[in-house]
């Protein structure tokens, strides 16, 4: 018969291995990389699932607006279980960077693109480019017609015919952008004088080409790309691109990445990093969707006017973090 104090042994013994188990389990579990990602899912889930398959990364990514996940991350703090952040403006990733939550990315990396489109400090980097621009419905607009400035929309020329995002992330960059170009008096003017003028809100880029399509507005403020969607789709849809000069109207944003400082996969993320300024991703987003390729030497669509040949203001791109500031005047004019 076995002792009652041998069977305690037995119970240890066993509880030990069971411990080791649990242990050894709980190591061999692969970690997940996590993205809160301001880019929309169509875009992003072939890349993530190629990104996969090509890293042997497990990734997760949660959706949400650029705006909205950057305040997310900041309210998060250290708790975030957040790896890294792909958004789509400077201005968000500027905003993060403010607040002391991005880690230096590797000069290896940051110098694949132009220093205009990375942080100075080496917080983010850019993987796309996009122009603002005004679309304009060709059959209610003449092209002698067209603004030479957005400062001009607040004219009640185009009462009731323009359309705009003032929630969108994108949108938010841009008037940070006049901002710093025209002060803040005069875009809190503006904006207001927009809003008199009665130019109509809409829920994203998308739904202003579409509007424009329809004959709904003449005019609309988007980024460049958005428009080829819809002509790939239907070569004969009226809409046309117009671009401004040297105004805010003309700014050069870029979609980019920042490996966020909870991270506990600081290697994996700047191999993700790495695989997103790649020429097959940035092929991918230039053939497919249109955006500008920010890496040296990768051709810009056929449908796209060069960078190097638009006239856009001289902007350090991560001036565009002071989101709160542009928030608090799209609220002063009244558009929150």
């Amino acid at each position: 018969m076995i002792s009652h104090q041998v069977r305690q042994i037995c119970g240890v013994i066993t509880a030990v291995f069971l411990g080791w188990g649990v242990g050894m389990a709980v190591a061999d579990t692969p970690k997940t990389l996590t993205v809160y990602s301001g880019r929309e899912k169509d875009i992003m889930s072939p890349l993530i699932e190629k990104a996969k398959k090509d890293l042997g990364i497990n990734i997760e990514v949660r959706y949400g607006d650029s705006t909205e996940l950057a305040i997310a991350l900041i309210e998060e703090g250290k708790n975030s279980r957040a790896d890294i952040f792909y958004a789509q403006d400077a201005g968000s990733l500027g905003a993060i960077a403010r607040e002391k939550r991005t880690l230096t990315l590797p000069t290896q990396l940051l110098n694949k693109v132009e220093p205009q489109f990375r942080s100075p400090a080496g917080q983010w980097i850019g993987i796309s480019g996009r122009a603002r621009v005004i679309d304009y419905n060709t059959k209610l607009v003449k092209t002698s017609e067209l603004p030479t400035s957005v400062m001009e929309l607040g004219n009640p020329k185009w009462r009731g015919k323009v359309g705009w995002a003032p929630t969108n992330g994108s949108f938010l960059s841009f008037v940070t952008a006049m901002r710093l170009l025209e002060g803040n008096q005069k875009t809190l003017e503006w904006l207001k004088a927009m809003k008199a003028n009665n130019a109509k809100a809409y829920s994203g880029n998308s739904a202003i080409v579409e509007a424009l399509g329809r004959g709904e507005i003449a005019l609309g403020l988007v980024n460049n790309y958005y428009l080829y969607r819809f002509t790939t789709k239907d070569p004969n849809f009226p809409v046309a691109i117009h671009h401004t000069r040297n105004d805010a109207g003309a700014l050069i944003n870029v979609a980019g990445l920042a490996v966020l400082n909870t991270t506990d996969q600081e290697s994996d993320a700047e191999k993700f990093v790495a695989y997103m300024l790649s020429p097959d991703v940035q092929k991918f987003l230039t053939q497919k969707f249109y955006e500008y390729p920010l890496v040296k030497g990768i051709p810009v669509s056929q449908k796209q006017i060069p960078l190097n040949q638009l006239q856009s203001p001289q902007l350090d791109l991560s001036k565009l973090s002071d989101m709160k500031g542009t928030l608090s005047l799209i609220q002063d004019a009244g558009l929150l």
